[in-house]
């Protein structure tokens, strides 16, 4: 029996030389290699014996001492996960498996004893420091960690001058230059065909946000938020103050546990489009406060109008009017900017009542630097817990430093307790923080359809899906039949509703505009959740996004088309068994501005084809006969 276990041991995570450890994936075919060179902590990440992540440094320092150079390599505590748990977005149950070890490390010259935490899944894998509590009360730890990508490989990238609302920018590995940033997530397409990757961090708690700097030498270091350029958006809302303050470096008391790097890896974007690295490594919720887990009766995902991108008047008779269109439309919130707080407590809970009676919630915008003080932010949530407002908008953070990341954990927590929903804004990426505080719906972190001067919106959202939606949830708001749309059309517009993951899935265009446009059928059929998602093959970066979404016994079939014309032919083989009733809407070859429509029946053996315009779009849904 005792040797039956061994050899399960060797299959499973690798017979290696002493200054090597691997974890496999549980299929076997990922491989995490820790390497010990000349007293330097190394690693390497392999997809079917090609490399994924080269040869590279891991680097991890507490009080300005490098805890990967000089260190000893002591026992391998080996333990495997394997769980499904409920979820929502790209599908309704998440997959957790993989093979963990936890490594034990000391740094020769302080005896500073530490851990290495990997877990290697069938899409990815990912790593951890955890350094105990010492004798100092605090201290203060940064990281310079490298991975270095295969050469030959693409990458797609944003800066951080947005924060976290950039375009993505595709170049070949050899010709980023070194000093470039990027913001998380960065995916790349390996060399080859073998495969696609994607690197980011998950449960970002109690530390500093990281991004990344190109080295000039296929290698991006991870950089944490004190040492990277201050974005735009925050100068322009905080003072020279707050930046000098959130340039310095910050300390931990007691444990040190950095987040969880990450890197989703597949052989096709279905893969990583699926992939539930990020959220399995966050705990799960506590159930004193959702008893239900995601299911937690307040904790309510749905459809939105909103009134700021696409006309309507600031007053409350018009937030009124609004609440009686979401009605119209089916949609289940009215998502409400500052102007809320010229009204009295009294107008507040007539349209709560008044929205109520038409099953439709209402969401306040909020700065978040106006939450800062306990006592008024208390007395808000509340306030707003005790007039019935299902959840708050809360904007303009604009930075990762860990200061700002505790603010979030404070106002995911105090918000759970007042049973309010959250949606943030000016915010950075998720990292798996739905799983712990359900009532985060939704967050921005995305440039979207806020951003007027944007006139390339055909390529960047194609691009999305593949790079920042990877992260988790964001609040893109589409859909807009105006000049916001630039080079897209209306049905690449209504295809992005079902194409971008968004629990609160708030609509950009005046909801009498949704109401009188010929897609209207179809938008109101579009859920805000998934219970399945297949990325179709046709896909590719930046040129076009086929999605197949399944809600219930009813298929969704979106495609966002980039920049070029192009035909395609569809197979249905991803309906189910008889036939459904289907209705099309397609691009109108002579106007962006318009559409067809098409009523016909549809079985799993049929073939469609679709004629998309440059930036076009298409998408169909099959109602089961």
């Amino acid at each position: 029996m005792i040797a039956s276990f061994s050899l399960m041991l060797c299959t499973a995570y690798g017979s290696l030389a002493s200054n090597e450890t691997q974890i496999l994936s549980p299929d076997g075919k990922i491989q995490f290699k820790i390497l010990l060179q000349e007293a330097r902590l190394k690693f390497a990440v392999t997809l079917r014996n090609k490399p994924v992540i080269e040869t590279s440094p891991l680097q991890m320092t507490v009080d300005g001492v490098d805890l990967a150079e000089g260190v000893e390599v002591g026992r391998t505590d080996r333990y495997p996960v394997n769980e499904t748990y409920p979820w929502r977005g790209v599908h309704s149950q998440a997959v957790n498996q993989c093979n963990g070890a936890k490594i034990s490390l000391k740094h020769a010259q302080n005896n500073t004893a530490y851990t290495l935490e990997v877990r290697a899944f069938n899409d990815g894998l990912a790593f951890r420091y955890v350094i105990p509590a010492g004798n100092a009360s605090e201290r203060v730890p940064d990281e310079a960690t490298g991975f270095v990508l295969p050469a030959g490989s693409t990458v797609w990238y944003h800066d951080l001058n947005g924060h976290y609302e950039g375009m993505h920018e595709k170049k070949a590995i050899a010709d980023v230059q070194a000093g470039e940033w990027a913001a998380p997530p960065l995916t790349f397409k390996l060399p080859g065909g073998a495969g696609y990757a994607s690197i980011t961090e998950a449960a970002l708690v109690n530390f500093a946000g990281m991004a990344f700097q190109a080295d000039g030498k296929r290698g991006f270091n991870v950089v944490l938020a004190h040492k990277q350029p201050v974005s735009y958006p925050y100068k322009l809302r905080y003072t020279k103050e707050d930046i000098e303050r959130l340039s310095k470096p910050a300390a931990i008391s007691g444990t040190i546990t950095s987040p969880w790097r990450v890197v989703m890896i597949g052989s096709d974007l279905n893969t990583l489009v699926n992939c539930d690295i990020v959220h399995n490594l966050c705990p799960p919720p506590d159930p004193k406060l959702f008893p239900k887990g995601l299911n937690t009766d307040w904790v309510k995902p749905g459809r939105a109008v909103w009134k700021y991108l696409d006309g309507g008047q600031n007053t409350f008779e018009e937030m009124k009017e609004f609440c009686r269109l979401a009605g119209e439309l089916g949609f289940e919130y009215n998502v409400i900017e500052g102007f809320w707080r010229r009204w009295s407590d009294d107008q507040l809970q007539e349209l709560v009542n008044y929205g109520k009676e038409r099953h439709v919630g209402i969401w306040l915008w909020r700065h978040s630097k106006e939450l800062r003080d306990p006592e008024a932010r208390r007395a808000l949530f509340k306030k707003c817990h005790d007039l019935g407002v299902a959840g708050l908008k809360i904007d303009f953070f604009d930075h990762e430093a860990k200061e700002v990341i505790d603010h979030y954990q404070v106002l995911l927590k105090e918000t759970a307790e007042n049973q309010l929903m959250v949606n943030f804004h000016g915010a950075n990426k998720p990292t798996g923080e739905p799983r712990t505080w359900p009532n985060e719906l939704v967050r921005e972190g995305v440039k979207g359809m806020e951003a007027g001067k944007l006139t390339a919106r055909a390529r960047h959202d194609a691009t999305l899906p593949f790079t920042r939606f990877l992260a988790g949830h964001a609040d893109y708001t589409p859909v807009h039949f105006g000049a916001r749309r630039a080079d897209t059309s209306w049905a690449h517009q209504v295809a992005t509703a079902a194409v971008f993951t968004a629990p609160l899935l708030t609509y950009a265009a005046h909801p009498k505009n949704i109401l009188d446009n010929p897609c209207a059928p179809m938008i109101k059929s579009i859920p805000a959740v998934w219970d399945e998602t297949i990325v179709l093959p046709v896909s590719e970066i930046g040129e076009i996004a086929a999605f197949a979404r399944r809600s219930g016994d009813t298929w969704f079939l979106a495609i966002v088309n980039g920049p070029t014309a192009k035909d395609i032919k569809i197979p249905l083989s991803f309906l189910g068994p008889g036939e459904y009733q289907a209705i099309f809407v397609r691009d109108r070859k002579d106007h962006s501005g318009a559409v067809q429509l098409e009523n016909t029946a549809a079985k799993r053996k049929d073939t469609i084809t679709i004629e998309l315009r440059a930036g076009g779009g298409f998408i169909g849904r099959f109602s089961r006969k």
